[in-house]
């Protein structure tokens, strides 16, 4: 397994959960990445990114909310969710890919998916 997701699960409306995404060496040194989140009947959307050198880029959206994050050290990155909503709701995918801080290109290596549910 390349990618790992890990840390989904149900919370109420203003709670924080924290995300990991545990990816194989040669992967997590060489590529940005992202989280992307799907809701239901929703595409799959673009949340946040991180390059290999730590440069962060957000969905408008969520700035201020959600944070990413990557521990080089243990080839992980997270993604700290706060004052959580109902419409945060979705399964969080995360991905390795291209990007400098501006852009983010996703590259064919996708975790499997960890549900967040937020109750109101």
């Amino acid at each position: 397994v390349q990618l790992q997701a890990s840390g989904g699960g149900s919370v109420q409306a203003g709670e924080s959960l924290r995300l990991a995404c545990a990816a194989a060496r040669n992967i997590f040194n060489s590529y940005a990445m992202g989280w992307y989140r799907q809701a239901p009947g929703k595409q799959r959307e673009l949340v946040a990114s991180i390059t290999t050198g730590g440069i962060t880029n957000y969905a408008d959206s969520l700035k201020g909310r959600f944070t990413i994050s990557r521990d080089n050290a243990k080839n992980t990155m997270y993604l700290q969710m706060s004052s959580l909503k109902p419409e945060d709701t979705a399964v969080y995918y995360c991905n390795a890919g291209l990007g400098s801080g501006g852009y983010y290109l996703p590259l064919d290596f996708w975790g499997q998916g960890t549900r967040v549910t937020v109750s109101s």
